[in-house]
């Protein structure tokens, strides 16, 4: 009760910033692109869940200045060739205020130029360091990147004395991106790459990568894919005989993961936002009051756990409703400005810094690394 009191006076905080500035005069549009059906609705669903069950919250503590918030949504069925499409009927037919969306690298990437040359606010919970990297002027990024998550494993290699490590990619924007990243950072790391494989989304055997791999005999493998190919990938590393720690990326940390490897997952490694293991998070964590209260209204209302593709669009709204309670205004340059602006402001992910050369605003440690025992995910030791 408490929490769940705590929870709402920080959102009537939010949402009452500048209340004097701008009377009602109609909704303030929050318009959505994400996978909320087709292959990648894993993503698209909890956040299209949180996102609906955030904006009754803010509407029913009083709105933003004064105004309800809308939100119009559409799906691009996990189709990054649709993003682009959609994101142009949100700003030209529907006069959103703020675009929030999508949970795909490659999706996103295909929205940015329209969002840029429309001088449209794009806020993505997607994962890839390209989104923000280099800056573009009118795009941001909650969660952290694949090249954090790629830092954050090969952190966890070197305490192990882990130096031989092989990839294995999704040909996916998310996997080439993310294997780009992971080239890269490796040296810094002492790990050298004995093995580079790739697999496509929807491939359902990849028995003859990782042979491959295994014959290379590297210390650890790294995968960089989405569901459901990254959880056929365990299945067959453990038909192969492969006993070498298996690492998956921050884009499979979910419970649908575990539920399609089976008991192949069990001691799989990754790095995760701290709300995929919030029942193993002290209470005091840094994030832990802002997840209490987005898990407890997530369990309440859906009789199931947040997954991090949620907090990551709830992390969106959250910086835009922030930025909008100090701009004073939906002006798209006036709020486009105060999110550089943004300092200290606590998400379910971290603590978010932001300014004209950091559109993100955290940094690696934001992921924990977590790992598979017992059928869930659990904070690695």
């Amino acid at each position: 009760m408490k929490t769940s009191l705590a929870g709402l006076a920080l959102a009537l905080a939010l949402t009452t910033t500048g209340s004097a500035t701008l009377a009602a005069d109609g909704p303030i549009r929050i318009g959505t692109v994400l996978s909320v059906t087709g292959p990648l609705a894993y993503l698209g669903d909890p956040a299209a869940k949180t996102l609906d069950l955030w904006v009754d919250r803010l509407n029913a503590a009083g709105g933003v200045l004064g105004r309800k918030l809308e939100l119009v949504s559409y799906d691009d069925v996990g189709e990054a060739s649709k993003a682009n499409g959609l994101v142009k009927r949100l700003i030209d037919n529907d006069h959103v205020d703020v675009v929030i969306g999508s949970h795909s690298t490659g999706a996103t990437m295909a929205m940015v130029p329209v969002v840029e040359n429309a001088h449209m606010p794009l806020i993505s919970p997607a994962g890839g360091a390209v989104i923000i990297d280099p800056v573009k002027k009118w795009v941001f990024k909650t969660p952290p990147t694949d090249r954090m998550a790629a830092e954050r494993v090969y952190g966890h290699m070197k305490a192990k004395g882990i130096t031989k490590v092989a990839l294995l990619c999704e040909t996916s924007g998310f996997g080439q991106s993310a294997r780009k990243e992971a080239q890269a950072v490796a040296a810094g790391f002492g790990v050298s790459i004995v093995a580079d494989e790739a697999f496509a989304p929807k491939d359902t055997d990849m028995v003859a990568q990782l042979t491959k791999i295994r014959d290379a005999a590297p210390q650890a493998v790294f995968v960089l894919g989405t569901n459901p190919a990254a959880a056929i990938v365990t299945k067959n590393y453990r038909q192969v005989g492969l006993t070498q720690p298996l690492y998956q990326a921050h884009s499979v940390t979910s419970q649908e993961y575990v539920d399609l490897a089976g008991a192949a997952a069990e001691g799989v490694v990754a790095p995760a936002l701290p709300v995929v293991v919030f029942d193993d998070l002290p209470s005091s964590d840094p994030q832990y009051p802002r997840l209490a209260d987005y898990v407890g209204a997530y369990r309440a209302k859906f009789g199931q756990d947040p997954a991090a593709y949620g907090a990551s669009a709830l992390d969106a709204l959250l910086l835009y409703v922030d930025a909008v309670g100090r701009a004073g205004t939906t002006d798209r340059t006036a709020v486009r400005d105060a999110l550089e602006k943004t300092s200290g402001f606590v998400t379910t992910a971290s603590m978010v810094s932001l300014s004209a050369t950091d559109h993100l605003g955290l940094k690696a440690d934001t992921f924990r690394m977590i790992e598979v025992r017992g059928g869930k995910w659990h904070l690695a030791p």
